[in-house]
């Protein structure tokens, strides 16, 4: 489990997706070993390797299938967090590293003391939205905004966690890992 909190970025150093999915990146701040679970951008892995600041993790074909991990490119920047251990602060929400979807962002706009930015989410994310809820957007914990036409809704970054994650330099038609809220999800199935 997570919270959500982002205090570590890596750096995708290469992506394998045939034979064996693989993806290695940079992570020379973050404390893992081999068996630790670290979400990156918003995805729970298992380290299976780790050699000086590289982290090795092996990619199912579902992983690949329901996030963006399948589409990243060396040199992109992805939010990491290692997983919460009894004692942590639980700074966030509940965050687990299922993703539940892909979402786009369709538009990024300053605002006052932060920034405005539009994701359009599919279905199986937008039923687990509740207004001043909690989503992960890329593994980052957020409040949901207002809901909008066409499956999009809003949410508003602080100045220090638009410079702290990946989402700061989000761009419109970028994709998103979106987990929806643990709470909303288990009440829509009792």
């Amino acid at each position: 489990m997570f919270t959500g909190m982002i205090r570590h970025r890596g750096v995708v150093d290469a992506l394998r997706l045939t034979p064996s999915p693989r993806l290695v990146l940079r992570a020379p701040g973050l404390r893992a070993r081999r068996g630790d679970s670290v979400a990156v951008d918003g995805v729970c892995l298992t380290v299976t390797r780790r050699v000086g600041p590289r982290l090795t993790f092996d990619l199912l074909a579902e992983t690949l299938r329901v996030t963006t991990l399948g589409r990243r490119r060396p040199g992109d920047r992805v939010n990491l967090e290692p997983a919460l251990r009894l004692g942590d602060a639980l700074g966030g929400h509940w965050v687990l590293g299922h993703v539940d979807g892909v979402g786009r962002v369709t538009r990024r706009v300053p605002s006052t003391g932060g920034l405005t930015v539009t994701i359009t989410a599919p279905p199986a994310v937008r039923r687990l939205l509740a207004p001043k809820g909690s989503i992960a957007v890329d593994g980052v914990s957020l409040t949901v905004g207002p809901r909008m036409a066409a499956g999009a809704f809003a949410v508003f970054l602080i100045p220090h966690t638009a410079a702290a994650t990946t989402l700061g330099t989000r761009r419109p038609g970028d994709l998103v890992n979106l987990e929806g809220d643990p709470i909303a999800r288990y009440a829509k199935n009792c």
